[in-house]
């Protein structure tokens, strides 16, 4: 009887067998084409983009070169792309897996902590609004029927059940959504407060980017990357929880709502199984490989935003040379390489989308009208009583009419929630992609704190008589630190560069408290490179190490860096007021300070000591040097490393303060041009650049005689190359030969040596 039903309603809707099974083979050849052409096709229509994509990711084209190699000349931190981001291919595997692990431990260390109970809110809140789905369906089913069987007082109950019931379920709605969001940002807040304390870390912040080549845009990663991760996270878990429990809960319903009405769950049960399974297999054939293409997309997102802080630190050299064009193709050119990554991105979502949407609504849509329809046609329809559906007065349409709205509600919430389990997919890969970026920042970092870099080494042409040597391969430290009271000692230490180069072979020196050292030398003969080592910002790779511990020794660079924040601040830092209190110092004591360096009037000139201004471009080169030195007598360190850092300063001024310096009981370790400091030390140590040393007493009577006997020859050999030009014009003019230029008593400089002079002279 059953069979004869579904016979008759398949005749009347002008369906024939025959046609069936077409459309049935129909579709599934074309399922099958799709399945083993789409990737062809879609490689054709893509191979020119794809090629121009892969050739970006693997920084092999032309453009990418140039544009790799613009930022090294001005920063060598940045001298090179990060080779690992590059080659990295984010994947849905155990190694996705691992990362993830790790990062969910970092930001849910335990069941008592805040993020556990926020995640714990949310689920209870997934599971509510699943229940509730469930109930919404019933009672539409419900309504439906009270419409049909045109019953008024019944249609007025299950209407305001259906209104009570909006209350709740939009606010369960708006509290997904909120504690979404909320697990996003205590998810964030766990683990950039977990990075800052690894970046900050035992000088981390500078190894990552002047000794370590793999992160170059730690900034993007702080940032952008771990909001997007954690973003992502948390939007995924919403995603795929609440669609498994609907999933679950609705099958269940359905499973029981045609038991209780006598049909048979089988059918309806292959169905969906078959097209499930058609569709995930159709989807992972052709679905982008989104983690790698996201993973590049940030990437370039950092490299641009690189570019653009790179000019602003940079702004007044760039006015001055009138750099503007260069650096806008520059920028042009990474947003250009940005904006194709995008478009890339845009047209892969495109087809897939498209072929996702076409699966999943329609052809789902059209099997689940087939699912709802075969157990209401076929079923007799018995209820639990044993009554029959169609005895009823209406012959049993109000009955189906409710069941069918009821199921086909619940089907369609199953279909939603499978679509959305299936489409989450690809924002797992995306997440794949956020995750390795994250993960490989916290890598970097616990490499760096353990003394394990990887740097992209850069050759270039040296002059013949500084051609230091290289070390191929990984930089291994051997060297031995030990921290002693008051004396630096250092023996056998190599001078090597982050970039392999070995300046010095091996130094051996002792310095002793009062001991004043005098460091001189041509450019890069490692002066500055031995104040990196002795601070600890660069490893040693060899040879032992004695030395104070760093709060006993106090670096002032060239040009001293200017903090954020009051005029106290700059004068104490890195000290904050609590640490400037508890040393029992007051305003007093650092006006004192200041009157030293001859900056007393800045207090009232600038407003106080609580005047907050921009100190970096407010103080002029000289004032900037002499607040660098007003921190030197606030910190009272046993050892001051003076980089060239009264360069700006008067002489008067400058000797006032080394005098007080010293008076202050500070040993100098100083790298200057200028003679008139030499009287301040007592110890020359002198680099010839060629990798040589030697480390004596400093007689600065004998030494300022040989200066001065040194700049009389300079004054009177610049005049020589004019002589010579006036005596070649002279003879011209006379049409005469000179004795002495025929003869070649006097040499003839050569044009790079004219050259050389009227610099000078100019």
């Amino acid at each position: 009887m059953s069979n004869s039903k579904f016979l008759k309603a398949a005749t009347k809707t002008d369906f024939t067998g025959t046609k069936v099974a077409t459309g049935a083979a129909i579709c599934l050849i074309a399922a099958y084409g799709m399945r083993c052409y789409y990737p062809t096709f879609a490689k054709i229509v893509f191979s020119r983009r794809s090629k121009k994509a892969t050739q970006l990711q693997g920084g092999q084209t032309k453009s990418s070169d140039k544009h790799q190699e613009s930022p090294a000349s001005g920063s060598p931190a940045h001298s090179s792309e990060p080779q690992k981001y590059d080659k990295a291919n984010p994947n849905v595997d155990q190694n996705f897996y691992k990362q993830l692990r790790y990062l969910i431990k970092i930001i849910i260390p335990n069941i008592c902590c805040k993020e556990f109970g926020i995640l714990s809110l949310h689920t209870i809140s997934l599971i509510i609004r699943t229940f509730l789905s469930i109930y919404v369906a019933q009672l539409d089913g419900s309504i439906v029927q009270t419409i049909v069987q045109r019953n008024v007082t019944r249609f007025v109950v299950q209407l305001a059940k259906w209104i009570l019931l909006a209350v709740p379920a939009t606010f369960i709605n708006s509290l997904i959504r909120f504690l979404e969001s909320k697990l996003a940002l205590v998810f964030r807040t766990r683990l950039v407060k977990h990075a800052y304390e690894k970046y900050f870390d035992s000088q981390t912040y500078y190894r990552v980017s002047n000794l370590d080549s793999r992160l170059s845009n730690a900034d993007q990663c702080l940032t952008e990357d771990i909001t997007m991760f954690t973003s992502s996270l948390a939007h995924l878990y919403s995603h795929l929880t609440k669609p498994l429990l609907d999933v679950a809960l609705m099958s269940f319903t359905l499973y029981r709502l045609a038991q209780s009405r006598g049909a048979s769950s089988k059918t309806p049960t292959i169905i969906a199984m078959v097209v499930i399974l058609i569709t995930a297999k159709i989807l992972r054939a052709v679905s982008p490989k989104f983690g790698k293409l996201v993973a590049e997309e940030a990437h370039r997102k950092g490299h641009l935003r690189f570019m653009h802080s790179r000019i602003i630190t940079n702004a007044e050299e760039i006015a001055f040379y009138n750099g503007h064009q260069i650096e806008r193709s520059l920028l042009t050119r990474c947003y250009s390489a940005l904006v194709k990554q995008m478009d890339l991105i845009f047209y892969k979502r495109l087809w897939y989308i498209m072929l996702e949407q076409f699966l999943m609504k329609y052809v789902w849509s059209a099997s689940g009208l087939i699912m709802v329809a075969v157990p209401i046609i076929t079923a007799t329809g018995i209820r639990e009583d044993g009554s029959k559906v169609e005895d009823d007065d209406d012959g049993g349409v109000s009955e189906r009419t409710r069941y069918f709205t009821t199921a086909r509600n619940l089907l369609i919430s199953s279909a939603d929630a499978i679509e959305r389990m299936m489409s989450s997919y690809k924002e797992i890969t995306e997440l794949a992609g956020y995750t390795s970026r994250v993960s490989q920042m916290f890598e970097v970092f616990e490499d760096v704190k353990l003394g394990k870099y990887q740097r992209n080494t850069v050759t270039k042409q040296k002059p013949i008589k500084t051609n230091f040597e290289r070390i191929s391969g990984s930089l291994v430290q051997k060297g031995v630190v030990i921290d002693t009271e008051s004396t630096i000692i250092i023996e056998n230490l190599p001078i090597i560069t982050p970039n392999g180069d070995i300046i010095v072979q091996s130094l051996s020196l002792k310095i002793e408290d009062g001991m004043h050292l005098l460091i001189t030398g041509p450019n890069g003969c490692g002066k500055s490179s031995l104040f990196r080592i002795l601070n600890g910002l660069w490893p040693v790779y060899g040879g032992k190490l004695c030395k104070p511990p760093p709060t006993s020794m106090f670096y002032i660079p060239q040009r001293p860096y200017m903090s954020i924040g009051i005029l106290r601040d700059q004068v104490i830092y890195p000290d904050s007021v609590t640490d400037m209190k508890a040393k029992g110092i007051t305003d007093e004591d650092l006006m004192n300070i200041l009157k030293i360096v001859h900056l007393d009037n800045i207090v009232h000139r600038e407003g106080g000591w609580q005047a907050e201004c921009d100190w970096k471009d407010v103080l002029s080169g000289g004032e900037k040097q002499r607040m660098g030195m007003a921190r030197t007598f606030y910190h009272r360190p046993k050892f001051a490393l003076l980089d060239e850092c009264t360069s700006a300063v008067s002489i008067d001024v400058e000797s006032k303060i080394y005098l007080s310096l010293k008076a202050a009981g500070i040993t100098l370790l100083t790298i200057t041009h200028r003679p008139t400091l030499w009287k301040f030390h007592t110890h020359l140590l002198q680099f010839d650049g060629e990798g040589g040393w030697r480390m004596e007493e400093l007689d600065t009577t004998a030494r300022l005689t040989l200066n001065e006997e040194k700049q009389k020859l300079e004054h009177q050999l610049a005049g020589m190359p004019r002589m010579q030009e006036r005596l070649r014009e002279l003879c011209t003019l006379l049409g005469e030969d000179s004795v002495l230029l025929s003869s070649g008593d006097i040499p003839i400089p050569s044009e790079d040596d004219l050259a050389a002079y009227e610099f000078k002279n100019e």
